[in-house]
């Protein structure tokens, strides 16, 4: 048995920005950035795209990584993993998001070791501390607000918590929750079967069903930030923080 395989589903289709996946990012498509920085990961047995396309079979393969051709039926990333891991021996598996390029290894590293060292979180994912006022109110910045022992309260693309007139004059702390996931194997498919919950449609925030059906979520701080890939422009912003890195 393995303990530890990471996912990146990579569809091919996306609404907003079609063929993300393989963008091109100072010379090499997204999703390499991707691969390669979850290569450097310590924790991981393996590594598989999980791909829907041909082509992004093809370009993958290419540059070294194991794909394997999932269903272009599924609706989420959370099914095509469940596809990919059904046959598969292992304990703990961590979902990667495929528009994800800044995506540091250690994050992968204390998901996965957060779900190996205590048997009863069941589900984790990560957030970091907002220190630019201007994403608190941002819809597209999702918040999370844990109770003492970082197991999630709620998610929500609202200012959470509030601050109230009479609160503490330095104001809450808010935190941003960046969308990787790990899971145990079996609660992946306790999570892949759980309903669409009514919090779900209302923020369209897929984890929020599980904590309407009172699953936990354990949530482990982090230093590095990242930028999600959902329009053309937000390749500016990663080339430019990735010139900045490499001086």
């Amino acid at each position: 048995m393995m303990d530890v395989i990471g996912v990146i589903p990579a569809r091919y289709s996306s609404t907003r920005f079609h063929g993300k996946v393989l963008a091109d990012i100072m010379g090499k498509p997204m999703i390499q950035h991707v691969w390669e920085r979850v290569k450097q990961a310590r924790m991981l047995d393996d590594v598989i795209v999980a791909c829907d396309h041909e082509e992004v079979a093809e370009i993958a393969q290419g540059f070294g990584a194991k794909t394997v051709m999932t269903s272009k039926s599924h609706v989420c990333g959370t099914d095509r993993i469940a596809e990919v891991i059904n046959p598969l021996d292992v304990r703990v598996v961590v979902n990667i998001q495929a528009d994800e390029p800044l995506i540091h290894p250690t994050m992968i590293d204390s998901v996965a070791r957060a779900l190996l060292e205590d048997d009863s979180v069941s589900m984790a994912t990560i957030m970091k501390r907002i220190d630019d006022p201007g994403l608190i109110n941002d819809p597209n910045v999702v918040k999370v607000v844990t109770d003492k022992n970082n197991f999630a309260l709620y998610f929500s693309r609202s200012v959470i918590p509030y601050a109230a007139a009479n609160a503490d004059i330095k104001g809450p702390q808010y935190f941003k929750h960046i969308g990787l996931y790990g899971y145990t194997k079996d609660f992946l498919f306790i999570y892949k079967n759980l309903s669409v919950s009514s919090l779900e449609r209302s923020e369209k925030l897929e984890q929020l069903r599980v904590l309407e059906e009172g699953f936990k979520i354990k949530v482990i701080e982090t230093r590095f930030d990242t930028i999600g890939i959902d329009t053309p422009d937000d390749l500016i912003k990663v080339e430019e923080y990735l010139k900045k890195e490499a001086i």
